[in-house]
């Protein structure tokens, strides 16, 4: 991921939760909030009632993958938040990718035309 940096710190997934704007489908919930930085940051979050180690690494990559396609038509400068729910690790591929565009467009995160990141 080019444009993309890591969220790892407890206090700032608390703070997207609280003050970010959110999304909700069957699969996941994005969580955004605009930061002006020149990079974004991206987290993932899959708890525990997803199933084992295996399961929840699996819902990471699908999730991962959903975002590195989809890099280089969002916005720089937000903060994301993405929590797995169950159904991401049995949902085909091209159902998530539809439900993961249409999510991003409905919070703001998506470029316009003409705009294009450095």
């Amino acid at each position: 991921m080019k444009h993309t940096a890591p969220l790892k710190q407890n206090h700032e997934f608390r703070r997207l939760y609280s003050k970010g704007k959110s999304a909700v489908s069957p699969y996941f919930v994005i969580y955004c909030r605009k930061t002006g930085r020149p990079l974004s940051r991206l987290g993932i979050t899959t708890g525990v009632k997803l199933g084992n180690a295996v399961k929840r690494n699996r819902a990471r990559r699908r999730i991962r993958e959903l975002y590195r396609t989809h890099e280089g038509e969002l916005l720089p400068g937000c903060d994301i938040v993405i929590v797995a729910r169950t159904r991401v690790i049995y949902g085909r591929y091209s159902e998530l990718d539809r439900v993961f565009k249409q999510m991003i467009k409905k919070l703001g995160l998506t470029l316009q035309k003409g705009d294009r990141p450095q």
